[in-house]
């Protein structure tokens, strides 16, 4: 868990994203975020929604602001790729225990969902990722990327993690030139971790 502290963002409206990306392409908000996202914040009342600290909200805006601005810059390259993969955290497994039957590829660090709840974001989205054609990877952390990449050459990824850890792995592609697209957790944490299935699919 990159942050030092934790986050739940899941009773934040979705028009907060919606917003956040609309201002991020409109205002190249890489160099005017303060204003802005102190303005959406106190508009869409993150801090008192999510019990944080003004300056952590603003942390993880600024973050998701950046990740949404790589993802416009990179998207249409991205649906160009031919072979595609789709990168979940295990974090967002229903069970974290035996109850949970996926299966654990050392020579990735990757588990494999064999779909054993249906309630399970994980089971969810490796549908998702399957039926599109995409190779899914459901990984301990952001470092088993590259595990992945020197095995697998892929045109595209598309990950699910939080803000920070995209950011790493954004950096990572850039430099293998692999495009990419990232989506942010909107509850963070070490265990039962929240991400939006609608989100995801609009974007593979």
């Amino acid at each position: 868990m990159p942050y030092p502290f934790s986050f739940d963002l899941t009773r934040v409206s979705r028009s907060f994203f919606a917003e956040l990306a609309k201002l991020s392409e409109e205002h190249d908000i890489h160099r005017r975020l303060g204003e802005n996202a102190r303005r959406l914040a106190k508009k869409f009342r993150v801090s008192e929604l999510t019990g944080l600290e003004i300056g952590d909200a603003l942390k993880v805006i600024e973050d998701m602001a950046d990740i949404y601005v790589r993802n416009l810059s990179q998207r249409n390259e991205f649906r160009e790729a031919r072979k595609r993969a789709l990168i979940l955290p295990h974090c967002s497994r229903k069970n974290m225990d035996s109850k949970c039957w996926a299966s654990f590829d050392a020579e990735v660090s990757s588990y494999r969902c064999k779909h054993c709840s249906s309630d399970c974001l994980i089971s969810q989205a490796t549908d998702l990722g399957e039926g599109r054609d995409y190779d899914v990877y459901v990984v301990p952390g952001g470092s088993c990327i590259h595990k992945i990449v020197e095995k697998y050459r892929y045109d595209a990824i598309l990950g699910v993690a939080c803000s920070e850890e995209l950011k790493l792995a954004a950096n990572y592609l850039k430099s293998v030139n692999i495009t990419g697209q990232g989506l942010p957790l909107t509850k963070n944490g070490c265990a039962h971790t929240v991400f939006s299935i609608e989100s995801l699919k609009g974007m593979l």
